[in-house]
């Protein structure tokens, strides 16, 4: 049960960060079967980074022992903080999307790429925490092909500032796991 709510917990941020990338391709107006290949690549990708990430994470987690808790913590308030961060380039990810929409073969690798840092990130700290692959690659990439048609279809009618606000969100919910972590770290539970 621990390692469903850590995995839980860790993951329906990144939910609501691929809710906004994809409520941002549906203002694009995209047909149904380029929205089925959109939603197959991030789920592909938001479920691929996440392992990536967790191999790292166990590795490193190898090496530092018990500083591995605190190494997760540290990395989730980061990942949340660049997330809330004002200032992002918006045009820059808004030219990604585009792109998204039009690459075939290699170049979609590379913009996959780009749109699942977060996924890295977090994966990496699932690492650090000794979280189950299977059960984090299965739940990323169910939530990522389901979250992703939902954005895909609502994405032109919530608006810019609601997508913008759900980007937040996430931001905001992978620092509050982060400091949920803290607390249990700190009094040893």
């Amino acid at each position: 049960m621990r390692q469903f709510l850590l995995t839980a917990g860790l993951l329906l941020p990144l939910g609501l960060d691929t809710f906004a990338l994809a409520a941002a391709l549906g203002v694009a107006g995209l047909a149904r079967r380029e929205r089925l290949r959109v939603a197959l690549v991030f789920a592909i990708f938001e479920a691929g980074m996440p392992i990536v990430g967790i191999l790292l994470g166990r590795a490193v987690g190898n090496l530092i022992g018990e500083w591995a808790g605190w190494a997760a913590i540290g990395i989730l308030f980061l990942a949340g903080l660049l997330l809330v961060r004002p200032g992002k380039d918006e045009a820059a990810e808004e030219r990604q999307l585009h792109l998204l929409t039009q690459a075939r073969g290699p170049a979609i690798v590379g913009l996959g790429v780009g749109i699942s840092l977060d996924e890295l990130t977090v994966g990496l700290s699932a690492g650090l925490l000794g979280l189950s692959i299977a059960l984090t690659v299965i739940w990323v990439a169910v939530q990522a092909l389901l979250v992703t048609q939902i954005g895909l279809r609502f994405g032109e009618r919530i608006g810019e500032e609601m997508r913008e606000r759900s980007e937040q969100a996430a931001g905001v919910a992978l620092i509050a796991v982060a400091l949920v972590l803290l607390v249990l770290k700190l009094f040893g539970l």
